[in-house]
């Protein structure tokens, strides 16, 4: 008879087959050198754990400011590429991709130098803010409608080594953790006639160096990287190798310096090499079942370590390094929602997979609604949404009238019940003709939601604080 633990290895053993053959590391391990096969298989699931994040975030980075021909390139570092449509189902970079406003993207270098973003005055009505991530996946810094407010202003932006003080005509330094930084900016679409104004605002949108700023010399140039190359589609069959190429660019900090300790005895990490291939079968079972382990108590984490309610999971993922405090599967919970998600302030992202008994969401098996009763919709400053995706790839669908979610934008056109509710009708097929403004298209398939409530208002009715707040999303119900 097979053992949970046997059938647990066979698996694993089959998803790392890739990852058992690797050229000869510039620094190679004994095997003498590694631990035993249990703590190896306890480090594997730390590792995991601890590096899901950075891993996510290296692909990504990899695929839009690195890999030319990655099909998801947007520019190279220091440069912003503007988008001028919100997400599709044809964007598939990053898991659960936002389709409420259309992005700017920024991938900084700060190695040579910081670098300052400025902005353009921007209609208070309109919602924009520029999010700051470091390669910790750490949200360290915001510039926009919340945080900075819509007046103009420059922002510098400064890596892990920069010992400077502010300079005149810059209003705010923000300090990453890492040399390489993802400045994410969101402009409020008010319509699909509006984008002629969104990109108005996208192309006031400026980044240069402080040198340049300034109008100083500047100083030499950085050495030039030949980064492992990387995709977010390899990540499972190349985990540790994309960790390791990971690590060289996230200097260790005293919350990570035991998991990281750990790490490099199996040979992960900056000037290491991830080496399998003299080591004994039974290492290598261990190593994947410590990585399939460490993966489903990520998964677990995001299921149950928000409150449920109404089946919906309410709760607080993302926010910068004193938020975390070390947390490495709270962490790796919020890659694994959603790459790259708001602080709670910013923006509140309540998602399920069930209905409000706790069954499975499936639009090839039934039709859902979800009704707001009347003068109880999403409490906000800015706006909200409700996005469709995949159940199991977690990204948009493809659906006949090119809907992938509906919003507060949206009400004047939908419709309203006698009592004043509204219903939004969640089916794989149109509700007709009357009920199509308020039909939210779904795949054949099982189905993931999610909520965005942008700027929520912190006074009640409130979602927050999260999970606790005073406002609570209505059930999917089906029908």
């Amino acid at each position: 008879m097979l053992t949970k633990r046997a059938l647990l290895c066979s698996a694993a053993m089959a998803a790392l087959a890739a990852t058992m053959v690797r050229s000869t590391p510039a620094m190679a391990q004994s095997t003498a050198e590694w631990p035993s096969i249990l703590e190896a298989k306890d480090i594997a699931e730390e590792g995991f754990i601890y590096g899901l994040p950075l891993v996510m975030n290296y692909a990504v980075m990899q695929e839009f400011a690195v890999d030319r021909n990655s099909g998801q390139f947007k520019a190279p570092f220091n440069e912003i590429k503007n988008l001028n449509h919100v997400a599709t189902y044809e964007d598939t970079a990053v898991v659960t991709p936002n389709s409420d406003t259309p992005y700017s993207i920024l991938w900084l270098d700060l190695r040579a130098e910081p670098m300052v973003i400025s902005v353009p005055a921007v209609a208070k009505e309109r919602y924009y803010s520029v999010q700051l991530i470091d390669g910790n996946t750490y949200n360290f810094g915001y510039i926009g409608s919340r945080a900075t407010g819509n007046d103009p202003g420059s922002y510098l932006v400064v890596g892990p080594d920069w010992k400077g003080e502010n300079p005149t005509g810059i209003k705010q330094v923000f300090s990453s953790t890492t040399p390489f930084v993802f400045a994410n900016f969101r402009t409020q679409l008010v319509s699909v006639e509006d984008m002629p104004d969104v990109e108005k605002v996208q192309a006031g949108y400026s980044v240069q160096p402080l040198s340049a700023f300034l109008k100083q010399p500047a100083p030499p140039a950085s050495p030039k990287i030949e980064f492992l190359p990387a995709t977010t589609q390899g990540i499972k069959d190349n985990f540790f190798d994309y960790l390791d190429a990971a690590l060289r660019f996230v200097p260790s900090t005293d919350e990570d310096k035991a998991i990281r300790a750990r790490l490099a005895r199996i040979g992960v990490g900056p000037g290491r090499s991830f080496e399998f291939k003299d080591l004994p079968i039974a290492h290598k079972l261990e190593i994947g079942l410590g990585m399939k382990e460490g993966d489903d108590k990520v998964a677990a984490f995001a299921a149950s370590g928000n409150k449920v309610i109404n089946g919906w999971s309410v709760g607080s993922f993302f926010g910068d390094r004193a938020f975390y405090k070390g947390d490495w599967l709270k962490r790796a919970a919020a890659a694994k929602a959603g790459l790259y998600g708001n602080d709670a302030v910013e923006a509140m992202y309540p998602f399920t997979r069930t209905n409000e008994t706790g069954e499975t969401l499936d639009a090839g098996k039934h039709n859902y609604t979800i009704t707001f009763p009347a003068g109880q919709l999403p409490p906000v400053n800015s706006f909200w949404s409700v996005t469709m995706y995949d159940g199991k790839s977690q990204l948009l669908v493809r659906n006949p009238i090119d809907r992938y979610l509906v919003n507060s934008l949206m009400l004047p056109d939908m419709r309203k019940n006698e009592d004043g509710s509204l219903t939004i009708h969640i089916q794989k097929d149109s509700p007709g003709a009357d009920k199509e403004a308020n039909w939210l298209p779904a795949p054949n398939d099982t189905v993931y939601l999610v909520m965005r409530l942008y700027w929520p208002k912190t006074e009640a009715p409130s979602i927050l604080p999260a999970g606790e707040g005073t406002w609570q999303p209505p059930g999917v119900v089906a029908q």
